[in-house]
């Protein structure tokens, strides 16, 4: 992939740099270049099965209404886990010693690592988000709470080898936090293939904090992912308006509906995009077919067994030592340590 790096690297960004809220605040662009994802949009559009990586949600506007989706009373997953952050956070900080390097993959608002930043006390924060300006404008707000805190806000794909800054100490424990379940977006080989790259980014002595949303009633799931406000439907149908602009494409939102359901063989959560006539798109020049019926596969949501799941990532070269969860059940926190290398 290829990379770049500068302290602050985009229009919105460049305006601050010398201001002193930048103080203590690193940004580090390693985005993916537009070839990159002209390839990569077109090659799921133009599958039999069409599909659009679930990274494309999340422009500025993509992760306004995620963090939206995270209030509402049908979903679950946020609430819930903030309250095991809360209720394990001394367990935690204790595991993680004092002046470690804390790792967010998808920080977005990094509104649950505040719930553990006092109790931590890490000598730095390194959130990893793709979209660039939310990212960096959530970085400054941080560092604002957080005086002491020194932040390294890194724009990348995290899906990818992630790149931890040069800035930071070599010697100190990498700890990384990837909350959310957003690991039930990969499908299970590309799931364990990140969590691989996690291991080698936080080496020998490194952990993981990860958050999982369990396997339950089908009901309660699709709530989840069909709000009665549609905000669930309006971020599915605003990830149109972000190829629009990536390609200067002409999807018409107007022409297709949002659609969610549980895949009980699968154990997933499928969400679609769904034409509602027959139509013709462009995007990177590139004319894109649907009939009437004819959907876009926009995510998979995997939903785990805990104890399949403390199987599976020791095939990534992790080891469960801790695992919290709410007395239903319904999402649990897991504590991996690295295993030592054979």
């Amino acid at each position: 992939m290829p990379q770049t790096q500068t302290q602050v690297q985009s229009n919105a960004t460049a305006k601050s740099r010398n201001s002193n809220t930048d103080q203590g605040v690193f940004f580090y662009d390693y985005n993916i270049e537009e070839t990159d994802q002209r390839e990569e949009i077109l090659t799921g559009l133009q599958q039999q099965r069409k599909n659009i990586s679930a990274k494309y949600f999340y422009d500025e506007r993509g992760s306004q209404l995620f963090e939206a989706i995270t209030g509402l009373p049908e979903y679950y997953p946020t609430r819930t886990e903030i309250s095991l952050l809360k209720q394990f956070q001394n367990e935690i900080a204790q595991e993680a010693g004092t002046q470690a390097v804390l790792v967010e993959y998808g920080s977005g608002a990094s509104t649950k690592i505040r719930l553990l930043l006092e109790a931590l006390r890490p000598q730095a924060y390194v959130p990893m988000d793709i979209s660039k300006d939310f990212l960096y404008d959530c970085a400054i707000q941080l560092r604002k709470e957080f005086p002491w805190l020194e932040i390294h806000a890194t724009c990348l794909d995290y899906r990818e080898r992630a790149r931890l800054p040069h800035r930071l100490s070599p010697n100190a424990k990498k700890v990384a936090f990837f909350p959310g379940s957003s690991l039930g977006n990969f499908a299970p080989a590309d799931a364990l293939l990140f969590l691989k790259g996690v291991r080698e980014t936080v080496g020998e002595n490194g952990a993981l904090l990860i958050g999982v949303d369990l396997q339950k009633d089908v009901d309660e799931l699709e709530a989840a992912y069909n709000d009665v406000q549609g905000v669930t439907a309006e971020f599915n149908l605003n990830v149109l308006r972000h190829l629009n602009q990536l390609g200067n494409g002409n999807f018409n939102v107007e022409h297709f509906h949002h659609y969610a359901f549980y895949n009980a063989e699968h154990h997933r959560i499928e969400m679609r995009l769904v034409s509602e006539l027959d139509q013709m798109a462009s995007i990177f020049g590139e004319r894109i077919l649907f009939k009437k019926g004819e959907h876009i596969v926009t995510e998979y949501s995997y939903k785990f067994k805990a104890s399949d799941f403390m199987e599976f990532v020791r095939g990534a070269g992790f080891c469960g030592k801790h695992y919290w969860h709410d007395a239903e059940e319904k999402f649990g926190l897991f504590w991996l340590e690295a295993m030592e290398s054979d």
